[in-house]
């Protein structure tokens, strides 16, 4: 319950952040479809089944992920996809080909607000958007 309580929090202060007067350009009403457009759907298809334009390029097949929660009984793995994204546990000059996207946003946020806002939570910012991918990437899913 907790968690979700600061899931919550984290998606909002982000949505905040993220749709506000510093970002010039208009954003989608859907930022999480949003985040997986730009960011993922290069190599895991903009179904998310993994058959995206990069996946040639890749050493390894991308998973499905519309199958996650069918593959977990039900459940998406919340927890896991979160480590992913955000690169938890990834050593800093491991092989990995999935960007580690909690590195890329601290940067490109930093870049963005920094200038335009002053200070800001850099981690809240980077929960909120990881957030938003898993809260569209839940949508996605085979029931």
């Amino acid at each position: 319950m907790r968690r979700a309580h600061i899931g919550a929090v984290s998606v909002a202060v982000g949505m905040a952040l993220y749709g506000g007067a510093a970002c010039a350009q208009q954003r989608p009403n859907d930022l999480g479809k949003y985040e997986f457009e730009v960011n993922c759907a290069v190599c895991h298809g903009a179904d998310g089944k993994g058959n995206g334009l990069m996946t040639n390029l890749l050493r390894k097949s991308l998973p499905d992920l519309t199958l996650l929660a069918k593959k977990n009984q039900g459940v998406v793995p919340t927890d896991r996809l979160y480590e992913v994204i955000e690169g938890i546990g990834v050593p800093s000059h491991g092989s990995r080909e999935m960007p580690i996207w909690g590195r890329e946003y601290r940067l490109e946020d930093g870049e963005r607000y920094l200038e335009g806002r002053g200070s800001y939570d850099a981690q809240a910012l980077v929960r909120a958007r990881i957030l938003l991918l898993i809260d569209y990437i839940n949508r996605i899913q085979v029931r």
